[in-house]
């Protein structure tokens, strides 16, 4: 009886100290510490949030910045892939439409290479950033759609260039759109 007597009080205070004290501490030091990165990294334009840095969203207008595919709409409570292998015919029809679809919209030629980041889905769904090169492709179709030089849209992709991956500059969306909306004000 008291074996079970003391089971059941190192189990209570395990449960307060590693339960309750300290995500508490660990979050009262991220707050204090990290408070922008603790609440997600949120972007605010005028008062009101308009997203996150960290989640990508889904820009489906002409006059904005696409992001990668998401098979879960960007949503942040089913993150998630496909689970399709490289090999499989329904993971290659869906490579090949989103290809299709960004040389269309793009105005690039059919045989155009586009960067695999464009056309190629995240493990998570979640992806807020795209590498410069998969902005640049964009440029045409955006300036046109705002009728504004593709000079001003490329400036706007360089100045947002947050740092390289592998050698190659990243860009995130939601930003780069953002700055945008911005320039046409």
């Amino acid at each position: 009886m008291s074996e079970i007597k003391n089971a059941i009080i190192i189990f209570a205070v395990f449960t307060i100290i590693f339960g309750i004290i300290y995500p508490l501490v660990i979050t009262g030091i991220a707050q204090v510490a990290f408070p922008s990165q603790a609440n997600g990294e949120l972007i605010k334009e005028n008062g009101m949030i308009i997203g996150s840095q960290l989640i990508g969203q889904n820009f489906s207008s002409p006059q904005y910045f696409q992001g990668r595919p998401s098979y879960v709409d960007y949503n942040a409570s089913t993150s998630g892939g496909t689970n399709l292998g490289p090999d499989s015919q329904a993971e290659i029809g869906n490579v090949s439409a989103n290809m299709q679809q960004i040389i269309q919209e793009n105005y690039l030629p059919a045989n155009a290479t586009v960067p695999s980041d464009l056309v190629e889905a995240s493990s998570s769904g979640l992806d807020s950033d795209i590498y410069a090169s998969s902005a640049m492709i964009q440029i045409p179709r955006i300036a046109q759609a705002r009728n504004i030089s593709q000079s001003e849209v490329r400036e706007i992709v360089v100045e947002n260039e947050e740092y390289q991956l592998l050698g190659n500059p990243i860009v995130n969306v939601l930003k780069l759109n953002i700055a945008l909306d911005k320039l046409n004000k």
